[in-house]
């Protein structure tokens, strides 16, 4: 007879710290992630302001505005679904979802 304790070591890893690792992780890489492209956003609009300046490229607020609406919706999206896929891995997705708070907090 199979042991049904859903209090045993086995249990508590395959229902709560597996999911819990696995968000960390995923939540650790997407804070990492998210500070390089804003990085990397910082730059480009940096050398376009420079563009502009010696007249290169004539960039208008609203063009500047409507990209960045763009990128944040495309960033919204992105962690909607990050957040969705690891709520699959246990009944409620708690622990999953607990640990990708908690790793995009640390990274």
């Amino acid at each position: 007879m199979e042991n049904k304790d859903i209090f045993s070591t086995p249990s508590l890893i395959d229902n709560v710290g597996t999911p819990f690792l696995l968000g960390l992780t995923v939540g650790y890489f997407a804070k990492k992630m998210l500070r390089i492209a804003l990085f990397l956003s910082g730059g480009v609009v940096v050398m376009l302001f420079i563009a502009e300046y010696y007249g290169v490229v004539n960039i208008t607020d609203t063009q500047l505005l409507h990209a960045t609406d763009i990128a944040a919706s495309a960033a919204k999206d992105s962690s909607d679904f990050l957040l969705d896929r690891l709520s699959r891995f246990t009944v409620k997705g708690v622990s999953a979802t607990g640990g990708f708070v908690i790793g995009f907090k640390m990274g």
